[in-house]
């Protein structure tokens, strides 16, 4: 049987989620550890900043589920209070779906999101390699993969950005097509520069300025671009040679104001300067979009973008929880046809020892007859086996919606006498 216990960010304070995360980087390997655990066959586990989860397949009625969360809360050093209430835990198909959803990103913090599936095959990657998985986990996992494959592959749920940051550049993307050849200005070394800057660089950018009040960190986030660093005394030049300009410090004034603006405007020779306001307080005096071939964009007007795309994810995601029902339903049929498989063989081996006896009694009489003829008959003989043995095991391969797959197996092993 499947089972998954964990926390995350839904069910747990961050206080807590720090605990878990830091005794799973201090200890590093828990594979052995969770394999000891009574019950255990095979088992993963996936730690992330906003989650933590151990997945495994365990004994028939064991009580190997208890034990996991025990054993996560004793390795992040948790009090009975700070652990009540913070735990899930799901069994069977419950848990299949859930490690499906959360590998498609659906149970993300941020929905659709592309890093967790490389963190949950980092996971797998690890058991793999530690010998901790077999048949069942590797079947459920790569199964895994291939629900959120089809995810980003048959919705759209990750196509439109929900970051400000991310909308940001997508904005600019999306204004010159492209953004090859652009000069970029980015004004402010900080967090919000540092992923705006990285999400450009993604998106094709090749020349990036930063603009920053302390020069020595804009030349620490340049050099990380492979940009150009300036003080904001030179932000006037930079201006004029810039076509996006994204501003993000936390400074209580204006940075680019409609003056600076209008001062380099025969400078730039009309070309198009495209503002992107992501401080808050603003950056960018709003005045400045009234100026020829400027057009300034601030956070609320990208936070009309990145509502309207999380509204367009959050639908999304109803055909992406359908294909995940469609992928749990293939990996619980295999299963049940994975229990069925020892009494497929049983039978055929009965069967088989059956034809082997009766054949050894007929030996004194059949070897009498010519070759072609013994071979006749035991063609005759194994083929009216496999048209009697065809109906049980086909049965046996089914999914039945009325009796449970286990039920139909302990039927044929008692009517066969397989167990005596």
């Amino acid at each position: 049987m499947i089972v998954l216990t964990g926390l995350n960010h839904k069910t747990a304070p961050l206080a807590v989620r720090e605990k878990i995360f830091a005794g799973c980087q201090e200890k590093k390997d828990l594979l052995p550890g969770l394999l000891a655990v009574n019950g255990v066959e095979e088992v993963l586990y996936l730690s992330t900043c906003n989650r933590v989860e151990i997945i495994a397949s365990v004994a028939e009625g064991s009580l190997a589920l208890k034990e996991l969360s025990g054993f996560m809360a004793r390795n992040g050093n948790l009090t009975e209070a700070e652990a009540n209430g913070c735990f899930y835990e799901y069994l069977g198909e419950e848990a299949v779906r859930h490690i499906f959803r959360v590998a498609s990103s659906l149970d993300s913090m941020v929905m659709g999101e592309a890093q967790i599936l490389g963190q949950v095959k980092d996971a797998y990657r690890e058991a793999l390699e530690k010998y901790a998985t077999g048949v069942v986990l590797n079947r459920l996992m790569h199964c895994s993969f291939r629900a959120a494959k089809r995810v980003r592959s048959e919705t759209a749920i990750a196509v439109n950005p929900v970051s400000v940051s991310h909308a940001a550049v997508e904005l600019a993307k999306k204004i010159f097509g492209s953004l090859d050849g652009k000069r970029i200005l980015l004004i402010g070394a900080g967090e919000m520069a540092e992923l705006t800057g990285q999400q450009l660089i993604e998106k094709g950018a090749q020349s990036i300025i930063i603009a920053n009040r302390s020069l020595a960190q804009g030349e620490l986030l340049a050099e990380k671009f492979h940009g150009e660093a300036v003080a904001l005394d030179a932000l006037d030049k930079k201006l004029i040679e810039a076509d996006i300009v994204i501003s993000s410090t936390g400074a209580p004034v204006f940075i680019v104001t409609a003056g600076m603006l209008r001062k380099i405007h025969h400078q730039r020779k009309n070309r198009l300067l495209f503002l992107i306001d992501i401080a808050v307080p603003r950056d960018i005096e709003p005045a400045a979009s009234a100026l020829e071939n400027v057009y300034l964009y601030n956070i609320d007007n990208l936070q009309d973008i990145v509502d309207e795309n999380m509204n367009i994810r959050k639908k999304e995601a109803i055909k992406a929880e359908m294909i995940v029902d469609e992928e749990v339903a293939r990996y619980i049929n295999w299963q049940k046809e994975l229990e069925s498989v020892p009494t497929i063989v049983s039978l055929r081996n009965k069967a088989g020892e059956i034809v082997q006896a009766e054949m050894d009694k007929a030996s004194g009489w059949m070897n009498n007859l010519k070759k072609e003829d013994q071979e006749k008959i035991d063609n005759l003989v194994n083929s009216i086996v496999n048209k009697v043995l065809h109906a049980p095991v086909s049965v046996l391969k089914e999914e039945s919606s009325d009796i449970s797959s286990r039920d139909i197996v302990a039927a044929v092993r008692r009517l066969f006498r397989l167990d005596g």
